[in-house]
This record gives structure tokens, C-alpha cells and sequence, in this order.
């Protein structure tokens, strides 16, 4: 990088606008594509049961009109995200190909609120990134095809925006384990006590140490991890404690493929030429001579128009993701409990809930109080889900009031009892029964009709 004659860096906002190897870029979408494109293909089985059968869906607050597709549209959706995935990995109309996936995953994830899962959300943001990263200047069809696309070199500000990426999770994650019950080493003692009967690592994980060790653990990795990629000092070890880490997620619990991703994703925490070094190394080099070092381009003299929009956007971007993962604190009450807030802001395996709930519907006329069966209206997974979720349990009161009113039977009250365990804790009430939830409006504000008296015993 050029120095300037006093001697001291350029600011920030211009060294984001240099180039670098891209060849970490190149490697991250060449494993986030195939990732991609094996987790969508293994899903296809379970499209019917996800989101063809069920007669409801647990929708997102102000996102009940986005619907499955009807008939086969759901299959072919899923195989335009297979394409997608395709095209990302080879490289062939790149952006596209992940504009694409972008939209339809998120499509996908926004159709039923019981199946949420981090790691999706994590998939859709960085597939959203990948949109505006040029990650496609080599080992792709399209410079292939476009040969004034090729190119060995990218933005510093697109490297620096996936770091950002992939750290975030990590550090919440790392900040959200800093509870009272995380630190008793709940919930993976009882996570852990459900393995006990495997071969040879059975009894081990049984044993309460280990569910210590494994909290403790899980803590400091979090809030150090990107630290430690950070520096060059710490990196090799860093990642392999990382690697550790991901390896024994997926040997331990059953997350599909988001320890692999993870395993991909913090390669991008070494030196972005980190590839073609390697490669240099283990290829035979009799006769042949290391591949040419790309042509950096310093830091711009100045900033043009073109530049502070970009890093404008970016900064909005990130100050987003730093912010929205701490709206919780907006809310009265452990988060753990009332859910308001958890989804979004990376708590990751924090909470084992167990619960019940039945479903009342009064006529305040005749003071006739008639038990509801929720069975005829949902699935399995998504009563379990629900019953321990004040927002869908409030979404789903209202279902039952408009199929009650479909039926005749105005003025009905939908009154619920939820008994909920939070992580081994004694069953409280999770809602006010004497509560008519199906007068109550979604809102996003604090709902008083969630019991936040939550007992430690």
C-alpha cells in the first residue's frame, strides 16, 4: 500500500477502496454455492410435509400474505433455488444467480415461522452480500465467457463486509451466553443427558463437567474467535479451535450443514491470497513457476461520488446488523421466556422450553366454555413449536376465532392456559388465561399479556 509522505495511512473510508487478492472471495463462493446446492437438493423430501400439508402456517408479524406456491410451485421453486445454487458455484450469471437465490430462500424462510433457524437467516444475508461482492473475477463461466470480467483482484471494502458478516453472529452469540442459566451449564445438561446412551462417548457426555466445559467453552470461543482470526499471531490456532468447534457441533447435535459453512466462512479471515499460496505449495512445481502475484492498486486519492454511496450503503448495512440483534433490551422480562425479540439476534441454542397449551373458546353470552383440539388445524412440529411461543400461540388464537366465525359463531372469547419449563425450571404460565386473545391486535410492542413473573426453581 502507498504511504502518503507524512507517513501516516490514509483514513479508512479510502483504504476500503484498494484492491486485494481475490482469491479468498473466489473460494468462499465456490464452497457457499456447493453448500447450497447440497442442503436445497436434500430438502426436497421434505417440501410436502413442510409446506404443502399443513393447512396453516406460523407467518412473521405483517408477512401473512406470502403464501406457498399452489400445486407443484413449491417444487419448482425449490429447483430454481437448486439452479441458482448451481450457477453460483460455477459462476455463470453470478449476480443474477444470487439474486435469485436470495429471493426465493428468503421466500422460503419467511413461509413458516416454526421452522426458523439461524443459520438460514445467516444463509440469506450472505447470499444478499454475494448480490453486490465481486466474487465471480475467476474460476467462473462468466470470465470465461466475458474475458473483461476476469480478473484477480477485488475491493477491499467487499472482503471486509463478509468478515463483518460472519463475526457478528459469533459475537452475539458470544454476548447472548452471558445469562445466568448458561453459565449453570443449562441447557446442555439436559441436551447432553438425552446422548448418554450412544457408544463410547455416551457416558461421557453425561457427566456434568463436561457440560461445563462445553458452556465455558462455547462462550469464549464466541466472543474470541474473531479476535483471534484477526491477528496473525492467533489465526492458525484460532481456526483450529474453530474447526474443533464446528466438527463436534456436527458430530454432537443435528444442524445440517451450518458447521460446514462455518468451517468455509472463516477462511476468509486469512490473508485473501491464502488460496493461491496454497496452491503454489502443493501443486509440482518442476519446471513451472508460482502463479503471478495480482496487480494491487493503491487506496484513491480522493473519495468520488461512487465511493461514499458504496460505503454509505455498507455503513447502513452494518449498523443495522449491530443494532436490530439488541432489540430485546426493548423488552421487559427474560427474552428466553417471552421470545419477544429472540428471533434475529443470533441466540443460538440458549434455551430448552417444554410445555403445554390448550385452547378454550367462551361465550360470554352463555357462559359456555368449550375445549378447542388444535390437532385438526396443525401439524405435529408446528403444535410442539408453537405451544411454548406467545406470538405464534397469539396467531394461532386468532385462526381459531376467524374458523369459529366462518362457522356462525360470533363473539366467541379464545382464552389459553400454557404451562412452559424454561431450561429444567418448575412449569409456569406462560399467558394470562383470563386474557381474550383473539381481541388482542398483533403488535410489536411489549405484550402484557404474556406472564413475565418467571420463577427460578
Amino acid at each position: 500500500m502507498i504511504m502518503p509522505r507524512h507517513g501516516k495511512p490514509p483514513p479508512v473510508g479510502r483504504r476500503l477502496f484498494a484492491t486485494c487478492d481475490n482469491a479468498s472471495l473466489v473460494v468462499f463462493r465456490v464452497a457457499f454455492g456447493a453448500l447450497m446446492l447440497i442442503e436445497v437438493v436434500r430438502f426436497f423430501p421434505s417440501i410436502a410435509p413442510t409446506y404443502l400439508e399443513p393447512s396453516f402456517h406460523f407467518t412473521f408479524h405483517g408477512l401473512d400474505w406470502i403464501r406457498p406456491w399452489p400445486d407443484n410451485g413449491m417444487y419448482v421453486h425449490f429447483a430454481v433455488l437448486s439452479l441458482a445454487a448451481l450457477f453460483i458455484t460455477i459462476g455463470l450469471f453470478y449476480r443474477a444467480a444470487a439474486l435469485v437465490f436470495f429471493v426465493g430462500l428468503g421466500h422460503v424462510f419467511l413461509l413458516e415461522q416454526a421452522t426458523y433457524l439461524n443459520h438460514i437467516y445467516l444463509i440469506i444475508l450472505l447470499s444478499f452480500l454475494l448480490i453486490f461482492v465481486p466474487a465471480h473475477g475467476a474460476w467462473s463461466i462468466d470470465a470465461w465467457l466475458r474475458p473483461r470480467l476476469r480478473s484477480q483482484v477485488a475491493p477491499v471494502w467487499a472482503l471486509w463486509l463478509l468478515r463483518a458478516q460472519v463475526g457478528i453472529p459469533y459475537f452475539y452469540g458470544g454476548l447472548a451466553k452471558l445469562n445466568r442459566d448458561w453459565l449453570r451449564g443449562q441447557p446442555l445438561k439436559m441436551w447432553l443427558q438425552d446422548y448418554a446412551d450412544r457408544p463410547v462417548i455416551g457416558p461421557l457426555l453425561a457427566q456434568d463437567w463436561v457440560a461445563y466445559l462445553l458452556s465455558y467453552g462455547g462462550l469464549a470461543l464466541d466472543l474470541l474467535i474473531v479476535p483471534g482470526l484477526l491477528w496473525s499471531r492467533t489465526r492458525p490456532w484460532a481456526y483450529l479451535l474453530a474447526l474443533g468447534f464446528h466438527l463436534t457441533n456436527s458430530l454432537v447435535f443435528e444442524i445440517g450443514i451450518f458447521p460446514w459453512l462455518m468451517i468455509a466462512a472463516t477462511t476468509i479471515f486469512f490473508p485473501p491470497d491464502w488460496p493461491r499460496r496454497l496452491y503454489d505449495r502443493v501443486r509440482p512445481l518442476r519446471g513451472r513457476s508460482p502463479s503471478p502475484a495480482p496487480l494491487l492498486s493503491p487506496p484513491p486519492a480522493r473519495l468520488s461520488r461512487a465511493h461514499r454511496v458504496t460505503l454509505g450503503l455498507c455503513s447502513a448495512y452494518l449498523a443495522w446488523q449491530v443494532l436490530f440483534p439488541l432489540r430485546h433490551w426493548l423488552y421487559p422480562g427474560d427474552v428466553a421466556w417471552t421470545e419477544e425479540g429472540h428471533k434475529f439476534a443470533w441466540r443460538m441454542k440458549l434455551r430448552d422450553k417444554q410445555g403445554s397449551v390448550r385452547f378454550y373458546a367462551h361465550d360470554p353470552t352463555t357462559r359456555e366454555t368449550v375445549k378447542i383440539d388444535p390437532r385438526p388445524h396443525l401439524e405435529r412440529w408446528q403444535h410442539d413449536e408453537m405451544a411454548t411461543r406467545p406470538e405464534m400461540i397469539l396467531q394461532f388464537a386468532h385462526h381459531l376465532a376467524d374458523h369459529l366465525r366462518a362457522q356462525g359463531r360470533d363473539n366467541l372469547e379464545i382464552h389459553v392456559v400454557a404451562w412452559t419449563s424454561l431450561n429444567g425450571r418448575r412449569r409456569q404460565l406462560l399467558i394470562d388465561p383470563d386474557v381474550d386473545l383473539a381481541a388482542v391486535e398483533p403488535s410489536l410492542r411489549p405484550a402484557p399479556w404474556i406472564r413475565r413473573d418467571l420463577e427460578d426453581r
